[in-house]
């Protein structure tokens, strides 16, 4: 396979740096073709005194600063704040479209309640005191029954206070099911309960490393803060720092990193042990944090000396030995070394094999809560709520088990197990009313037909989407948040930052339709259930929560928008032998380190199917505003058609040609797509990407494209429960 430098420069990676990162830093600002398309909503201000206001975003886990520049009372722009810990000035497309999602036409603009059927886009207007006494009443029903454990809520986040607001609700009213949107961070936490002793985020202190190893994480396709991980690009690129990139397919990170390594999907796991032989055998390994008296290591040791070797690593991975042995050398001799996996953006789970097989490569590196290195990140401890009172109701409900099953049993230690939702509820386990707030799970989870089909059989759903997404179409009662430019609200990042960050966001101006601050909406409904519900929240409104809150940081909020200690420590490893545990604690090592086997028959499904990420495509809550769609390359997205990408060689042995029309069929289900000829991928494999074929939003991006979704499922992991999925078998049928 060769990769000259013309096909290089085409993969336009500094283009993407510089959309994030320059003084006006979207390339649109000087494309007259779309900037006068005359879109009825496009914002014309009158002349007026200009102010900026300070705030962050909250359109993906990153939390970014940004200030916002006003004319009168009309938000004008938008840019990143400079001294911001994590973007420092910078700002994405997404980030910098941000007024489209205030004033264009997607937004839900006052409670609505559903009148023909779910997905049919039939509405009847309600007040905000009709919609709030509906809810109320129906949980009031369900309590008085004995059912008040069939309530449950998908989050986008657990963290900050209004996803605790709404697990504080569900506590104290009797429901243990909370959950949050699937992301690698759940994979994290879990490694880190297992091999540290603590539950923590991970953290990376990525711009002092000396050396990167990325097992598939997109560096500069919009892993954890997209704006961060391009700057921290930049600065290795100047400063020699070593990258390389370990996946698949030549995503744009693979292009800009120093070495790209094609490896055979799945099989990241195994070259992580394999590396580990290496060191281990050669006694690169750091003694001052790996004993060799530690029952962990011993275990661990044994594992890949006998099963690891280069030479069955290279089978298993289709990586030459002779790689390997260099690699793990290069890794083990650099003197900060890190190694770091999520694939793409990092918001899908992996197996908790493949998440301890990489920790164990920074242990091995004795690179852990050091600068350069991985911290333990513990969430910050501001939220400390006055305990309420549960009565017997609300306490045998919050004893029962959980939907998903997280927290119990052989996946005690996972916080939250969405991906299991669908299926808990499609085997009739009952879930009679659901909350969902800041996420789009009908879009978002894989196997759409599964998670429609849990939703039909949900009698209510409550959404408090700003704007009419694909879930919000699938729901009974739409509730509508204040869009992030118009409310309050803490922001901590959770984007594998080193160190704790709370950011502020606050309204940039006045709401512009009927709508209501999600957090003041679950203390009306509080109030509206009755004691002891309501006693647990003794808050006049939300400002009045957050201020509380936020305690003696609230000026420092206001003043820098952000929070910050700058002395912060990560809590202590213990590195004492037999603490720091590399077997992941488990009597099995065979349960961990398991290849998945994906779905389908390989006969009837030769190939395999690979969501990818991109820079230009939003794939979370919030899809691509109009301007951001139109950013896409016509290799990706081509009027209406998806392009999915092939090696020449897979098209030449499926009779497929570059433009030509296939049907891409799995075992979940079959789509029409275009065909991308790339050399850039290897043979056998199919690329598509998310962020696609939504059934709402506008006419902007519904319907253009396929969602991948609905062509992959998940697989469960033994060892955690999270899902372990990174394609699914596939195959392409000329149209």
């Amino acid at each position: 396979m060769k990769i000259d430098r013309r096909c290089f420069l085409s993969l336009g990676i500094g283009g993407a740096a510089g959309i994030a990162l320059s003084p006006l830093p979207w390339k649109l600002a000087d494309d007259s073709a779309i900037w006068t398309q005359m879109w009825p909503w496009t914002p014309v201000p009158a002349d007026g005194e200009v102010t900026y206001v300070k705030s962050a975003c909250t359109l993906c886990p990153g939390g970014c600063g940004i200030s916002v520049r006003k004319v009168g009372n009309r938000a004008v722009k938008i840019e990143g704040v400079e001294g911001h810990p994590v973007n420092d000035g910078g700002i994405c497309p997404l980030g910098l479209s941000g007024l489209q999602l205030l004033y264009g036409p997607t937004r839900v603009k006052t409670p609505l309640k559903r009148a023909g059927e779910r997905g049919e886009g039939k509405w009847i207007k309600i007040s905000w005191e009709e919609a709030i006494a509906e809810v109320a009443k129906k949980l009031g029903d369900l309590r008085e029954k004995g059912e008040s454990n069939s309530v449950a809520c998908i989050s986008g986040s657990d963290k900050g206070t209004v996803p605790s607001l709404f697990k504080r609700f569900l506590s104290v009213y009797g429901s243990p099911n909370f959950m949050r949107m699937p992301s690698i961070q759940d994979s994290y936490e879990i490694a880190n309960s297992i091999s540290l002793g603590f539950i923590a985020q991970s953290g990376f202190d990525l711009e002092h490393a000396d050396f990167i190893l990325s097992f598939g994480s997109g560096l500069i396709e919009g892993w954890g803060s997209p704006v961060r991980m391009i700057r921290a690009n930049s600065s290795w690129r100047k400063a020699g720092i070593k990258v390389v990139q370990v996946e698949s397919r030549l995503s744009n990170s693979a292009a800009k990193s120093d070495k790209w390594i094609p490896i055979n999907p799945g099989t990241e796991y195994a070259l992580a042990l394999g590396l580990a032989h290496v060191i281990i055998r050669e006694s690169l390994y750091r003694n001052d944090f790996v004993h060799a008296g530690a029952l962990g290591f011993i275990r661990f040791r044994d594992l890949v000396l006998s099963n690891y070797s280069p030479d069955s690593v290279e089978k298993i991975t289709g990586i030459k030995k002779e790689t390997i042995e260099a690699l793990a050398v290069d890794f083990a001799r650099s003197g900060r070394p890190v190694a770091i996996c999520g694939r793409g953006h990092g918001k899908a789970q992996s197996s908790l094999g493949e998440l301890l097989a990489v920790q164990a490569l920074n242990a091995l590196a004795g690179n852990i809560g050091k600068e350069g290195g991985v911290f333990a990140v513990n969430d910050p401890a501001y939220i400390a709520w006055p305990a309420y009172q549960v009565d017997e109701a609300g306490a045998a409900g919050i004893k029962k088990e959980r939907i998903d099953g997280a927290g119990n049993g052989k996946y005690g230690l996972a916080k939250s197990l969405t991906n299991r939702f669908a299926g808990a509820v499609n085997s009739g386990l009952p879930v009679s009313l659901l909350f969902v707030l800041e996420s789009n799970p009908v879009y978002s989870l894989p196997d759409t037909k599964a998670v429609k089909d849990a939703f039909k059989k949900i009698p209510f759903i409550v959404s408090f989407s700003s704007f009419m997404d694909d879930t919000a179409l699938n729901s009974d009662l739409i509730l509508p948040n204040h869009v992030y430019l118009e409310r309050y609200e803490d922001v901590p990042a959770t984007a594998g930052l080193s160190k704790p960050v709370v950011s502020l966001a606050r309204p940039v101006v006045s709401p512009q339709f009927n709508t209501k601050h999600a957090g003041d909406v679950i203390i009306l409904i509080a109030k509206e259930v009755g004691s002891p519900v309501s006693d647990a929240f003794p808050w006049d409104d939300y400002q009045a929560c957050l201020e509380g809150t936020a305690g003696d940081k609230w000026k420092m909020l206001n003043e820098e928008g952000f929070s910050s200690d700058p002395a912060f420590t990560a809590q202590a490893v213990n590195t004492s032998p037999g603490k720091f545990d590399l077997s992941g604690g488990v009597a099995d090592l065979s349960i961990l380190f398991t290849p998945v086997n994906l779905e389908g028959d390989p006969k009837a499904y030769p190939l395999l199917l690979l969501p990818y990420d991109s820079f230009r495509i939003a794939n979370g809550y919030i899809g691509d505003p109009p301007f951001v769609i139109k950013t896409v390359e016509d290799t990706v997205l081509k009027g209406k058609d998806i392009l999915v990408e092939i090696n020449p060689a897979t098209a030449s042995a499926n009779g497929l040609s570059a433009g030509s029309y296939a049907i891409l069929k799995t075992p979940k289900g079959s789509a029409r797509v275009k065909i991308n000829l790339f050399d850039g991928i290897m043979p056998g494999l199919v690329a598509m990407p998310r962020g696609l074929g939504h059934t709402a939003y506008d006419n902007y991006l519904a319907g253009k494209g396929i969602n991948v979704n609905e062509l992959i499922g998940t697989l469960e992991d033994p060892a955690s429960g999270l899902d372990a999925a990174w394609g699914i078998r596939a195959n392409l049928i000329k149209a």
